[in-house]
């Protein structure tokens, strides 16, 4: 069960205390997804400083694959955060060396030895979406709270299983949730943040709520936790409100601590 997870990366900054902890859509995937069994890849670009090689040493302690982790000179992206309470808030971020991010086409032979490939809104990967559909990947992406971003028109096509963050289960989300499924994604998918998660398959609505939220300690990585536990579960075989379990889960861990992992 390989899985690659393409784009983007960040050392995220705590305002507070100036301490630093690697992260990124992508890289968390890949990081959780190997705490819960799968073999995983990260391909991306760090800069050529301190927080690229820490970022390096970091993602390849956790065991993921990072054969094809480039540095370049530059700067590796970084973004401000700052805790409101046990919630965090993103401040300023700078993409760094990740902002003219490209594949080879040896790094798009490397993916295709996968069986799933992950990215996210800010990964700038989405142009070889319809390239990854064409070797028989399945694929997954991450929109965040992006909802009006220009490639929710035209990227679900190409994406199987789409995430999306949200606040609430509401006849919005429902319609629009509906409104990707019709778009081309097999599923479509939202966290609710402290309401839980809600998928279409096309045919029904799957609820799941949270677990307690005692111990929270750092939302960073929750939602990207998620997607981990629920990608793995459609990889195990399992059925839609089992991988919304196993998401949850995967996110309960996540915030018992400070950083993403």
């Amino acid at each position: 069960m390989k899985i690659a997870a393409v784009g983007d990366n960040c050392m995220d900054v705590y305002q507070a205390n100036g301490k630093a902890y690697p992260g990124g859509n992508p890289v968390n995937v890949a990081v959780y997804l190997k705490g819960l069994g799968a073999e995983s890849s990260y391909i991306g670009w760090v800069g050529a400083d301190s927080y690229g090689k820490d970022m390096i040493h970091a993602i390849q302690n956790k065991g993921v694959d990072t054969t094809h982790l480039s540095q370049k000179e530059g700067k590796t992206a970084i973004t401000y955060v700052e805790l409101v309470g046990n919630d965090r808030k993103f401040g300023e971020y700078d993409e760094g060396v990740m902002a003219d991010f490209t594949l080879t086409p040896e790094e798009i032979i490397f993916i295709g030895t996968h069986k799933c490939v992950h990215a996210g809104i800010w990964g700038h990967v989405e142009q070889y979406y319809p390239v990854f559909k064409e070797m028989g990947l399945l694929t997954s992406f991450d929109f965040s709270n992006q909802l009006n971003d220009s490639l929710v028109k035209t990227l679900p096509p190409f994406v199987d299983y789409a995430f999306f963050s949200y606040t609430e289960d509401d006849a919005y989300i429902r319609q629009y949730l509906k409104e990707i499924k019709n778009l081309g994604s097999k599923f479509a998918v939202a966290t609710l943040g402290e309401h839980g998660s809600l998928a279409f398959d096309g045919q029904q609505f799957h609820r799941f709520g949270v677990r307690s939220q005692e111990n929270v300690v750092d939302t960073m990585g929750a939602g990207d936790s998620f997607i981990s536990g629920f990608i793995y579960g459609i990889l195990k075989g399992c059925t839609i409100n089992e991988c919304l379990k196993l998401g949850t889960e995967t996110a309960a861990k996540t915030i018992r601590y400070f950083g993403a992992w």
